[in-house]
């Protein structure tokens, strides 16, 4: 990695006092305050899937409703990422981070009260919105405060470990919290967790500047377009598992987006300050290693999706049952995460990244074979944790990859590169593989409707395969990657 080009203390979006950012104790509370938030926003991606069949039943959903519980979130999370990573640049990371907290935290708590579907989804459209603007400021901290290669491999390591373990958790978490106190606390949850960190927050986080000029040298017209161009792309493809593709509610959308992605580029070659300048774009390490994100996005999202679903619909497992079932994939990547950072640094993040990927791959591919007769130890368990290993053993050198060589005023903006291909990818795995799976399973059913368990499990099998072949492309694209990207 070449640490020259990345921001120290004191320079655009990081902290201002180099001595507080050296102390110790202050680094490890920064890098606690990164992960915790950074797991708070990732928990939430997949907190709510074991939950859902309970909203469903209690709010009185339709299986389209149910299914935008979840990509609300995803929707204002990937639509604003780029915008949330640009703003920890011009404003400053603390201030970044304290209000994109903010906003996660009071929307947690309304989603929690939400006597109705429609608020519940306005609620976590909300939480996304949060959450873009406070997942790149948890990048941008560690980019800016880990200025010592050996330092900032150990911190990539721990956020990476968090962030992966964070889908695997979350289910965990909620199938605890449906089970015992309602599937409200799967959003009330962060409600304390966001009060402790938004504490810690302004007694721990150095005040930045930003760049000069703040949100004066904001690129509003791009800042517009790409806004409007991803979220009309997200809300295109999540439109798709409900419409089907060739319906004008899917197209229309999308060419909006392509017309306002188009109008963002041609706007980007034109400001004195873009909010993405074109160069960065360029960069085949950069580009490649995003479009690698991107199919990890797609492969990983859909899995606990799916898997949630195949565990509680057809081998009838409780809420709570279905989150333990999901630990095991929790500790994988935690393990998995702890093993590439330590050994990043030697081989490079290229084998790592093709070399998990491909143990991915396979996971998947065994996943696929889920039968309405099986049972969580022969079907699911030991490909579930080959899946979720490979992914960890991944996630660290691919993001480390993305984010290397940024320039110091391009933190921000590379932590939201890396996040925006993450969500795109899970909202473009949930929609395709969702609607695999939903038209499988109604093929099935349309010849032999009194097997629904059957047919569930074929059509959850089926999105799985795809999930499989999304792994196998990012273990491709791995290997266009550049031998070494760091230093041991």
């Amino acid at each position: 990695m070449d640490t020259d080009a990345l921001p120290r203390p004191g320079t655009t979006g990081g902290p201002s006092a180099p001595a507080t950012a050296s102390a110790p104790r202050a680094t490890a509370a920064i890098l606690a305050l990164a992960c915790a938030a950074q797991f708070m926003v990732v928990l939430d991606v997949s907190i709510v899937n074991v939950a859902l069949p309970s909203i469903r039943a209690e709010l009185h959903l339709s299986s389209a409703g149910q299914q935008w519980i979840v990509n609300a979130y995803t929707l204002g999370f990937a639509g604003l990422l780029l915008l949330g990573g640009r703003l920890a640049d011009l404003v400053g990371t603390k201030r970044a981070f304290l209000t994109g907290l903010a906003a996660f935290t009071v929307a947690s708590f309304a989603g929690g009260l939400a006597p109705g579907g429609a608020l519940l989804v306005a609620a976590r459209a909300v939480q996304g919105v949060g959450g873009a603007v406070l997942a790149p400021a948890t990048l941008t901290l560690i980019m800016t405060t880990f200025t010592e290669p050996a330092a900032r491999t150990r911190a990539m390591g721990a956020w990476s470990a968090v962030m992966a373990a964070g889908g695997a958790a979350g289910a965990v978490v909620g199938g605890v919290l449906t089970q015992y106190a309602g599937w409200r606390w799967v959003l009330f949850v962060n409600v304390p967790l966001g009060a402790v960190l938004l504490a810690a927050a302004l007694v721990y986080v150095p005040a930045a500047t930003g760049g000069g000029g703040g949100l004066r040298r904001l690129d509003l017209p791009g800042a517009a377009t790409v806004t409007a161009g991803l979220t009309a792309l997200v809300y295109g493809i999540i439109a798709g598992e409900t419409h089907g593709w060739d319906a004008p509610a899917v197209w229309g959308p999308v060419a909006a987006a392509v017309v306002l992605l188009g109008a963002f580029l041609a706007v980007e070659a034109r400001v004195a300050h873009p909010l993405v300048p074109l160069a960065v774009l360029r960069r085949r390490t950069l580009a490649t290693a995003n479009l690698v994100v991107i199919a990890i996005g797609a492969a990983m999202f859909s899995m606990w999706f799916l898997l949630s679903l195949y565990l509680q619909q057809v081998l009838g497992y409780t809420a709570l049952q279905a989150g333990l079932c999901f630990l095991p994939g929790a500790l994988s990547i935690i393990a998995a995460s702890r093993l590439a950072t330590r050994y990043v640094g030697r081989v490079g993040a290229r084998p790592l990244l093709v070399g998990g990927m491909t143990v991915s791959a396979v996971g998947f591919a065994w996943l696929s074979q889920v039968s309405a007769d099986g049972s969580y130890a022969t079907d699911v368990a030991v490909p579930f944790v080959l899946a979720t290993f490979g992914t960890g053993l991944a996630a660290m050198p691919t993001t480390m990859t993305a984010t290397s060589g940024a320039a110091r005023e391009e933190a921000g903006l590379a932590s939201g590169l890396v996040n925006t291909s993450r969500q795109v990818g899970g909202a473009l795995g949930l929609a395709v593989l969702g609607t695999v799976a939903s038209r499988t399973t109604a093929a099935r059913l349309a010849g032999h409707a009194h097997d629904v368990p059957a047919a569930l499990a074929a059509g959850y099998g089926r999105g799985l395969l795809l999930a499989a072949v999304c792994a196998a492309c990012a273990a491709l694209g791995g290997l266009a990657l550049p031998r070494r990207t760091t230093k041991p």
